[in-house]
């Protein structure tokens, strides 16, 4: 959604009318639209129009140029007549595109053919009844801030096709700690954290990725850096918004970041663990609700955190319902390779403040900071549908405040480092080990989720998912020959 600034500097969301959008594409001679959409899995979608076809019916009948079965998630064959409905709010001229073929884009809802309503497997549909629901429990609104995380490599091929023969992956990176260091300064496994140019070689890529972020879609990036990962891990940090335009700006970010890491010449992914013996890419969400502006999760006189009651029994209905969560917020078998000990990544349900072995934590940079006082879930990863991601973690939370389910008491220890049975005595659960119990948590475990996400787009995501735990699950791995070919 794009911005424009207050007298006060403060970012103002432009939201735009149907008829605004008409005139700017008039007058900004722009020649295509291009309408965009996500697919269950995440995955951005889009097809494109001449602009001479976009009118007001456009937006209020929709565009019906959709196959629904043909999209990850959506519909069966006999039931794929689909219309987008346009975000008038989401108009933007995409700036690499050549003047000649000046196209915009926008963001689309989907709707079912013949008049029959909204898809209820869209996942922006899912972000929308989300924030419904969040209304109707009396709160007026939601904020969320992902951190989201990614990789830059110079190359990738992999050969999966030949699976008799043999299966295999490359990776090339200037950056890679297996390179020789001819043109580069090699980066150390784990040692990416903040490194300055020139062994960054990726700050002028992220910069240009924030500003056109920022100037061109009205995602407010407020801060970039290289990751902790060897070869070409970065992060790209924009401002909070609510539920479903954060979804948006995930989404756009994505686009964007792959765009430009095409114009470079290498090619960019929202992969969790592509590798090795690393650390792995996280989307660590950070989420608050707010009445009349008033942050509703801030309490001063709260000693340790200075979080309230509302934001325990909403931080309680995450913990509770982590392990189903995580089917929704780390969908992959990748996701599986990050959550485990030893690179950071949050393997251990419990909460604490500073602690980032916890999967749940309260940030406290500055005390007395109501404005920025929230709740951050670390376990979701950037191979997630964020729109469906915030829903879930939304639905948890509303959970939690109905049950008044609290969060207990925060550990302040390195859970990593704590004893089977000391874990045990502080009553700290584990998230799943593999995709395959994922889903089987999110199938005993789903009430929660169902005043918002419907029980075939549930039904959906568990299959889709089991697909994929069996169909990496039966291929043999590469490292099983140097366990077993001897025996």
């Amino acid at each position: 959604m794009p911005y424009k600034r207050s007298e006060k500097g403060k970012l103002i969301p432009i939201r735009r009318s149907a008829s605004e959008v008409l005139k700017l594409v008039k007058s900004e001679k722009v020649k295509f639209i291009d309408l965009q959409f996500t697919d269950v899995p995440g995955k951005l979608q889009h097809t494109t129009i001449l602009s001479d076809f976009l009118d007001e019916e456009t937006f209020s009948e929709g565009v019906p140029k959709l196959d629904g079965s043909s999209i990850k998630g959506f519909a069966e064959i006999h039931e794929s007549d689909m219309v987008l409905k346009p975000d008038p709010s989401t108009f933007t001229v995409i700036p690499w595109m050549p003047e000649n073929l000046k196209t915009a884009r926008m963001i689309c809802d989907v709707y079912r053919g013949f008049g029959m309503g909204r898809l209820e497997h869209d996942p922006r549909g899912v972000a929308q009844r989300a924030e419904e629901a969040l209304r109707k429990a009396g709160y007026q609104v939601s904020y969320w801030g992902p951190e989201v995380e990614f990789f830059v490599f110079d190359r990738v091929s992999w050969d999966v096709h030949s699976a008799w023969r043999g299966q295999s992956y490359r990776i090339e990176s200037v950056e890679a700690a297996w390179n020789t260091g001819e043109t580069a300064y090699p980066i150390r496994f784990k040692e990416g954290y903040y490194p300055v140019p020139p062994q960054d070689t990726l700050m002028e890529f992220r910069c240009e990725c924030a500003s056109i972020l920022t100037e061109n879609f009205g995602v407010t990036c407020d801060v970039h850096h290289h990751e902790v990962a060897t070869a070409g891990q970065g992060e790209i940090n924009f401002n909070r918004d609510t539920l479903t335009c954060t979804g948006d700006a995930v989404m756009t970010l994505k686009y964007v970041v792959r765009s430009v890491a095409s114009k470079y010449g290498k090619v960019a992914t929202f992969m969790p663990k592509p590798i090795f013996a690393d650390n792995a890419s996280g989307m660590h969400v950070h989420v608050s609700l707010w009445n009349k502006d008033r942050n509703l999760f801030y309490d001063p006189d709260d000693a340790y955190a200075e979080i309230s009651q509302l934001a325990r029994y909403f931080g309680g209905g995450i913990l509770e319902h982590s392990r189903s969560l995580a089917a929704i917020v780390a969908p992959t078998t990748s996701s599986y390779k990050r959550l485990v000990p030893g690179y950071e990544a949050p393997v251990y349900i419990a909460w604490s403040r500073s602690n980032r072995s916890a999967c749940l934590r309260v940030p406290v940079y500055h005390k007395g900071d109501a404005e920025r006082k929230r709740l951050e879930f670390r376990p979701p990863d950037p191979s997630c549908n964020p729109y469906l991601c915030f829903a879930a973690i939304l639905a948890a939370g509303l959970d939690g405040m109905k049950k008044k389910i609290d969060m207990g008491d925060p550990v302040d220890e390195n859970i990593y480092k704590l004893t089977p049975e000391r874990r045990r005595q502080l009553g700290i659960g584990e998230l799943p080990g593999s995709l395959k119990e994922a889903v089987e948590c999110l199938q005993s475990d789903s009430e929660y989720l169902k005043p918002i996400f419907s029980g075939e787009l549930l039904e959906k995501i568990v299959e889709m998912e089991t697909v994929e735990h069996a169909e990496v699950n039966v291929r043999p791995h590469p490292y099983e020959f140097y366990l077993y070919f001897d025996r």
